[in-house]
């Protein structure tokens, strides 16, 4: 009886726990409130729009809607998905070389050095797009150049990098500081007012072509994750795997920079959503290591969502770096805490 009910379909205990896997659940319910998340973006605002007149506009037949929802709300909302991801990813990326939670480019130097970077080419050369991606790319990678130098000790350890990286970066806090005093009134405030990170500026012209790149990157991580699992392991169980340790090391590196560079660019420097978004990933999927989708989605959830606190929160609206900057206080102290108690 039991083999008719299980030929015709019948309920059975394979039967029953066939579903969704963990990791698919989550990326579809990170996927889908990311989604929803974004709806009541385009919602919001001084111009208030309902559902259907924002899935009217998204169709292009909602009149003066359109011009709302597709000109003025989706490029900044578009852009949040996007870094957001890119931060996210890029974290993941240093956290699983470093083999350590802190392994993020905020403390590590690459992020501020970015910031450094643009500084630089602001006080010279003026502000512009390219001007401005220029001085993030090569900021950021001057950096990551002086901080694999200064913690290589035959091969890179993850914890030497991350304390080499946090006295970089209190040395750049410091340049940066330095640079925008000896700068002119007007060019230090802009300097300083973009240095907090913000998303109310951004423009379909800023987000197509951080799009683009991002676009051109994701196939180099996908590739890359490969090695990036056996470095995971330790340097002598990826060697003996086949990898060739340094420069896979420093391909990986590379993309992070890139990732973060890219956001720095054309929003200054967003802080911790690449510190919290991989290991709130990690938690989330329960399974070895960071999941990059997963962290990709969990990052683009955070800065949507924390661009949306930054808006319609306060009584007047902040940059959003302002509210990562507190919510990731918050979690930086939380995740010491953790840490310590492992000791």
């Amino acid at each position: 009886m039991t083999a008719v009910r299980a030929r015709r379909g019948g309920a059975s205990p394979a039967g029953v726990r066939r579903g969704l896997s963990r990791p698919t659940a989550v990326a579809l319910l990170l996927a889908a409130a990311t989604c929803a998340l974004a709806v009541v973006a385009l919602m919001l605002g001084d111009y208030p729009l309902t559902v259907p007149q924002v899935l009217g506009a998204l169709t292009g037949s909602g009149g003066f809607e359109t011009t709302v929802v597709l000109e003025w709300r989706l490029p900044r909302v578009t852009a949040a998905v996007l870094f957001g991801a890119a931060l996210a990813l890029s974290g993941a990326l240093f956290q699983t070389l470093t083999r350590n939670p802190l392994g993020s480019p905020d403390l590590i130097g690459f992020a501020t050095g970015s910031y450094t970077g643009v500084i630089i080419v602001t006080l010279v050369l003026g502000t512009s797009v390219v001007t401005t991606t220029a001085g993030a790319l090569l900021g950021g990678f001057a950096t990551a150049i002086l901080v694999y130098l200064l913690a290589y000790r035959r091969g890179i350890q993850g914890f030497r990098l991350i304390v080499v990286g946090i006295g970089v970066t209190a040395t750049l806090h410091a340049v940066n500081t330095w640079l925008l005093l000896r700068a002119q009134d007007e060019v230090a405030m802009g300097a300083a007012i973009w240095g907090t990170g913000s998303l109310s500026l951004t423009s379909w012209a800023d987000v197509a072509p951080a799009a683009g790149v991002l676009l051109v990157t994701v196939p180099l991580i996908v590739r890359a994750y490969r090695p990036l699992r056996q470095l995971e392991l330790g340097d002598d169980a990826a060697a003996a795997h086949g990898v060739r340790v340094e420069p896979a090391r420093l391909a990986i590196i590379g993309l992070g920079i890139l990732l973060i560079a890219l956001v720095t660019a054309v929003t200054g420097p967003i802080a911790f959503v690449a510190l919290a978004a991989p290991q709130i990933a990690r938690r989330l999927d329960a399974g070895p290591g960071i999941p990059l989708p997963h962290a990709a989605l969990t990052g683009a959830f955070l800065l949507l969502g924390a661009d949306l606190v930054a808006q319609y929160v306060p009584p007047n609206p902040v940059p959003v770096g302002v509210v990562t900057v507190v919510l990731g206080g918050v979690y930086l102290l939380s995740l010491l805490v953790r840490e310590a108690r492992r000791l």
